[in-house]
């Protein structure tokens, strides 16, 4: 009844407010867009935009049908990705992400199985903020990343958990903070706050800034360096803080009425093009099985 085109210009018109700027999204001509559009509605028999204002707007029967047409066109995107690796003897390199506040001491274990399985197989890794993983993943800079969880994902991308890793807030040792057990959160914000966010200037959902006063870095040794040498407090990984805790050069920020410490939950993500690839799998279920074998023990 619908083509994927049909669809694809119907999603966009949605997305993009207009029909030209869909025809821009699409590499298409105006008019191609409006008779895909056109020919949806005589397909379904009823008008999916309100045509009268400056810019088309759902009708109530457009937005019924939306969601639908936007599972019919991922399934028809994961339809062709499976139909290009029907064959399971073909795979396709593996270019990992990974963000560096991550501990990744099984993943020279993980890809010892992988380069036996499949010999011939180039692999390449990436140090990027988990903001911008998953930004090199829906650009497929990177086939895979391991980042911590973000409370929504691009559709095209695949996840799966694989455990957490705790955070707490630490200040140098010549902090003001560093001698005061703190009555509230709120005092926090009375001093520089040091952030972590991705080269497109976006932070994710649990790095957030609180304080009128921050600075921003995108990587968890430089905002280290940063919180060492005194110039705010700041959020980081227990592993990556505790040398210089035991050097004595952090020191845990203390509350009264709160734990600081958190745990943050790690994805392992991918591109949905290599979501049948024999290698992309093997490294997967080998990263998982790992883990899952070291939180047993």
């Amino acid at each position: 009844m619908f083509s994927i085109e049909q669809l694809d210009a119907f999603i966009q018109t949605v997305e993009q407010g207009s029909f030209s700027a869909a025809a821009r999204k699409l590499g298409k001509v105006q008019s191609a867009v409006s008779q895909h559009i056109m020919n949806m509605e005589i397909d379904c028999g009823y008008e999916l935009f309100d045509r009268s204002g400056r810019y088309p707007l759902l009708t109530a029967q457009g937005s019924q049908l939306l969601p639908h047409a936007k599972a019919a066109v991922i399934q028809h995107r994961r339809l062709i990705n499976c139909a290009h690796q029907l064959d399971g003897r073909q795979y396709q390199d593996i270019t990992l992400a990974v963000d560096e506040g991550i501990p990744m001491s099984q993943l020279s274990i993980a890809l010892q199985s992988v380069s036996e399985q499949f010999p011939m197989i180039h692999f390449e890794c990436l140090s990027a903020s988990s903001i911008d993983i998953l930004q090199l993943v829906r650009d497929r800079r990177a086939t895979m990343g391991i980042m911590f969880s973000e409370a929504s994902l691009d559709e095209s991308i695949d996840f799966e958990g694989l455990g957490n890793v705790a955070f707490d807030v630490y200040v140098a040792k010549q902090h003001p903070l560093a001698s005061l057990t703190i009555p509230h959160l709120d005092a926090l914000r009375l001093h520089r706050q040091i952030v972590i966010r991705s080269k497109s200037s976006e932070m994710s959902s649990f790095q957030k800034a609180h304080s009128p006063d921050v600075w921003y870095a995108d990587s968890h040794y430089v905002s280290l360096e940063l919180i060492s040498n005194g110039f705010g407090w700041g959020m980081l990984p227990i592993h990556i803080a505790q040398p210089a805790l035991e050097a004595g050069l952090l020191v845990r920020v203390k509350s009264q009425f709160e734990n600081l410490t958190w745990h943050a939950n790690i994805d392992i993500v991918q591109h949905q093009s290599v979501s049948n690839c024999a290698a992309h799998k093997c490294l997967r279920n080998r990263l998982t099985k790992l883990h899952n074998e070291s939180a047993t023990q």
